[in-house]
């Protein structure tokens, strides 16, 4: 009954941008979902400061890595906030309490005789933050991401044995086929594997930026080998005097891009079985946020401000699009025009349309008195939804969970129109089919009221307060016959009001 998530932490050597957002928004859709349903939740996100580009950038400003940090930290901050992301702690590598974890956890890797010294020569792309194979580049020897050419780099620095653990994590990946999903990047992490693993590099030498080794400080750890203990070692110290390991650790879900598969399903693994730690318990690998074909990114030039976004369209308008613009778990291209595509047509004609006429004929027919009675042929099996978006959720399959939500909506608004109240309401001897209607209508907007929670945590409370219900957004209530007769129904305001296209161009 609990569930810990983490998104990526989030390298600060600029603005986030909408593919941050992306990450953010399904994150906290997810975890909504399990605190609905009674789970003991843990919501991690942040950013990762140690970055040789992150130093390079503080460097070009004149400032010192730290101050940079400090000053870049604070709208990476406000992202998860303006998006109403319900963290539970935003964590920062340069916290006292990381950087002691990262030492404490390499020095286990090296008591356990995983660690070893050598002279590493090779590319390494500073916007991967990787060392990178011939087979890696392009014909052109750029990186395939941000078409850069890696930097030869040689020095002599420690090594992690990963070849050492190249049949354990076979048998994890054997014994657990849901370890990593969706299934295709399973067999993507598994094959890697099994194609044989090399030892590569914890440490850097001669770079001034980072968490220096417990065993030897003049050289720094490899920002991977800081970063991805994150997600351990926030839970040793968000809850000032409490260790959270014991308790979430054992539920922990990774949220990721494709592009760092390898260093989450392969290199962490490892790195947490030599350390004498268990694996996470599942890792889920989505695709990329695109933008006329190519990736969002600052290098790539294409990038959109979310905040610029939520600005115009609100917070619950762009979790939506998030969540509906692509197949969460696929690659898929998405566009500005989207956005308002949805908030006209799906948000407030589907959704926020629904909820005034039947606020409206609520107030006009019944003077806003709503009569809990049998409902009359429920359009919608309200428990089979419950059933249908907890089991998409579970399988992060966000995008079909609101799918099937959204048909629950419009199937409503074909009810509206099958029974048409307004006829109805012309002769009293349709006086009981009418309130059965408007029940059924305003049953349905309740359950749909719950069960958007996740998904719409400002219109949620709206949808509920507007027909006069609890706000309560137990999961339970996600059912047919859940809506009281209550008194006192008025229209309602819109939703989701109409957006002017000067403000939205502006």
């Amino acid at each position: 009954m609990r569930f810990y998530l983490t998104t990526p932490i989030y390298y600060v050597n600029a603005l986030p941008h909408i593919g941050h957002a992306y990450t953010t928004a399904i994150a906290d859709m997810l975890v909504r979902h399990h605190r609905q349903r009674g789970d003991d939740t843990f919501f991690l996100t942040g950013v990762d400061e140690h970055a040789t580009k992150v130093y390079r950038v503080a460097r070009e400003q004149g400032l010192e890595p730290q101050e940079y940090a400090d000053r870049i930290a604070v709208p990476w901050r406000e992202l998860p906030e303006r998006l109403n992301a319900s963290t539970d702690y935003f964590i920062r590598t340069s916290d006292e309490g990381h950087k002691a974890f990262v030492r404490d956890f390499l020095q286990r890797m090296h008591d356990n005789g995983d660690i070893y010294q050598d002279v590493y020569a090779g590319l390494y792309c500073v916007g991967c933050e990787a060392f990178k194979a011939d087979d890696e580049l392009t014909e052109d020897g750029l990186c395939r991401d941000h078409l850069t050419k890696p930097e030869w780099i040689e020095e002599t620095n420690y090594f992690f044995r990963l070849s050492a653990y190249q049949d354990k994590l076979l048998a994890l990946y054997d014994e657990r086929p849901d370890f990593v999903l969706p299934g295709f990047r399973f067999n993507e992490a598994r094959a890697f594997i099994a194609g044989g693993l090399q030892d590569f590099s914890i440490s850097r030498a001669g770079q001034p930026w980072g968490i220096p080794l417990p065993w030897d400080e003049s050289q720094v750890t490899y920002v991977w080998a800081d970063a991805l203990v994150n997600y351990l070692s926030a839970l040793s110290y968000a809850r000032e005097g409490e260790d959270l390991r014991a308790e979430f650790w054992p539920v922990a879900h990774h949220l990721l891009a494709k592009d760092i598969l390898r260093f989450h399903c392969v290199y962490w693994p490892a790195m947490l079985l030599s350390a004498g730690y268990e694996p996470p318990k599942q890792l889920f690998v989505h695709g990329y946020l695109l933008l006329d074909d190519k990736k969002i990114s600052k290098s790539s030039g294409n990038v959109i401000e979310p905040l610029e976004l939520i600005d115009v369209y609100g917070a619950d308008a762009v979790r939506y699009w998030c969540a509906r613009a692509v197949s969460f778990g696929q690659d898929g291209s998405a566009s500005i025009d989207g956005i308002r595509e949805r908030y006209d047509s799906e948000l407030a004609n589907d959704l926020g349309n629904l909820l005034s006429r039947t606020t409206a004929m609520i107030a006009r027919y019944r003077d806003g008195t709503l009569l809990a009675v049998d409902a009359a042929d429920a359009p919608v099996d309200f428990d089979a939804l419950r059933e249908n978006v907890a089991a998409r959720m579970d399988a992060f399959d966000v995008t079909g969970a609101l799918d099937a939500i959204w048909d629950a909506v419009r199937r409503l608004n074909q009810y509206v129109t099958a029974e048409a109240p307004w006829q109805l309401a012309k002769d009293d001897a349709n006086a009981d089919r009418l309130d059965a209607v408007l029940y059924t209508l305003a049953d349905g907007l309740t359950a749909l009221g719950v069960v958007l929670q996740a998904f719409l945590p400002e219109a949620s409370p709206k949808i509920l307060a507007a027909l006069g219900q609890a706000e309560e957004p137990s999961w339970a209530r996600v059912r047919n016959g859940v809506a009281e007769g209550v008194d006192g129904i008025a229209a309602s305001e819109p939703l989701f009001p109409r957006i002017e296209l000067p403000s939205a161009a502006a």
